[in-house]
């Protein structure tokens, strides 16, 4: 394995510990057992955990970018692109009941330990929010298209904050469904191109 192959394991590892564990509980040592290195060879790829934090967030960053922009792509109805932000809660319900929102448990650990890294986190939210906002401003609601898109935004993390203390699948579907009745409260003149089962 190539050295560009083997920090990119160092970072998919770490990325899953991160959010599985925390942050401030992953040490180097659990990183570099999941990945099998050496101490010796893991410190030539990353000198410091915050460094490997950093290539977590930047790795979070573009694989966000990489789904909006597929949504984007794939989905004409901007209320569609929506719902398939709301949909992340039940593609993704198992691990949210089990270690909560990944942006979410990230930025609360960073910002209760004042990381020098919690606005980078942070950005991860504010990439959601605007690309929510732009959606809200296609279906005409430019005037308060940022403040629909926190108020989904607040809203998606309610549910999985709840789901982990609940560990109840039905609540997030509920929830889920919700969030979508008030989607189309917000546009009525707004219609689902391709209707889809919460599956």
């Amino acid at each position: 394995m190539g050295a560009n192959e083997t920090r990119q394991q160092i970072v998919d590892v770490a990325d899953r510990l991160f959010y599985e564990h925390g942050f401030e509980a992953t040490s180097f040592a659990d990183i570099a057992k999941d990945v099998g290195l050496s101490r010796g060879n893991f410190y030539y790829h990353f000198k410091t955990k915050d460094e490997i934090l950093d290539a977590v967030i930047e790795r979070r960053m573009a694989n966000t970018r990489a789904m909006l922009g597929a949504w984007e792509q794939d989905t004409e109805s901007p209320t569609d692109r929506i719902r398939s932000f709301v949909h992340i809660l039940i593609a993704n319900r198992m691990k949210i009941m089990a270690h909560g929102c990944p942006v979410g448990t990230l930025c609360n650990e960073l910002a209760k330990l004042d990381h020098t890294a919690k606005g980078d986190a942070a950005r991860l939210f504010s990439l959601f929010r605007d690309w929510l906002a732009r959606q809200f401003i296609a279906l005409g609601r430019a005037a308060n298209a940022d403040a629909l898109a926190l108020h989904i935004l607040m809203r998606s993390q309610g549910v999985a904050t709840l789901a982990t203390a609940l560990r109840d699948e039905d609540f997030i579907r509920r929830e889920v469904a919700d969030m979508e009745a008030w989607l189309l409260a917000q546009c009525p003149a707004a219609s689902l191109t391709h209707p889809r089962q919460l599956s």
